[in-house]
């Protein structure tokens, strides 16, 4: 036991009462369904199962939890973005990142729609949440345009493919899906959308 600098034993804090993963991962579900404006303190402790006090000392504030829960989504139910960069090919990237996330959007176990689109469309004036959002979706693009500059580098792309170009594709299909997902699109109609899109992929030229 630990002893205090008179010499008096010294009281360990109560351990939480809690898993901090499950509460978590329940929090990350509460912003994903309802997005960050829209979710209040009440829907957090009631969606976490903790008390406001238990949410404080564990996660911080509201705005902290947040970004607890985007760490969490990134590398957990949407981990397929950064997976798909050891793929072989750049379309095999695409196609994984794609498929990803319909199978992220349409899973009936997760909410409709994706954490990250959720998040951008409700901080309203939180600057810090959108500057974090902004710097993760910077990061996302970065590693992309990367992946696709050493394709084009090693005969996987065109030449003349714009590397910055093919990201924004992606990027405005991949949030699509999300926004349809959201609005009641079914697998089978974004999957439609996946195979037209993969089909106009400029192919490789070695």
């Amino acid at each position: 036991m630990k002893v205090s600098a008179t010499g008096a034993p010294k009281r360990r804090g109560r351990p939480r009462a809690f898993d901090t993963d499950a509460a978590l991962d329940r929090g990350m579900r509460q912003f994903w369904r309802k997005g960050y404006r829209s979710t209040s303190l009440s829907d957090l402790t009631k969606a976490m199962r903790i008390n406001k006090p238990s949410l404080y000392a564990a996660f911080g504030n509201k705005e902290e939890l947040f970004h607890r829960a985007l760490d969490r989504y990134g590398d957990g139910p949407s981990a397929y973005q950064r997976d798909a960069l050891n793929e072989t090919t750049s379309r095999a990237v695409v196609e994984r990142i794609l498929f990803g996330v319909i199978g992220l959007v349409t899973d009936p176990l997760n909410p409709r729609g994706c954490l990250w689109v959720h998040g951008v469309m409700s901080c309203g004036d939180q600057q810090s949440l959108r500057r974090d959002l902004i710097r993760r979706r910077k990061v996302d693009v970065t590693n992309l345009q990367r992946r696709f500059r050493r394709a084009i580098a090693e005969g996987d792309l065109p030449p003349d493919a714009n590397a910055a170009t093919l990201v924004s594709l992606v990027g405005t299909v991949n949030m699509g899906i999300a926004v349809q997902a959201a609005a009641g699109a079914t697998r089978a109609q974004l999957t439609r959308t996946v195979k037209s899109f993969l089909a106009t992929w400029p192919p490789p030229t070695r």
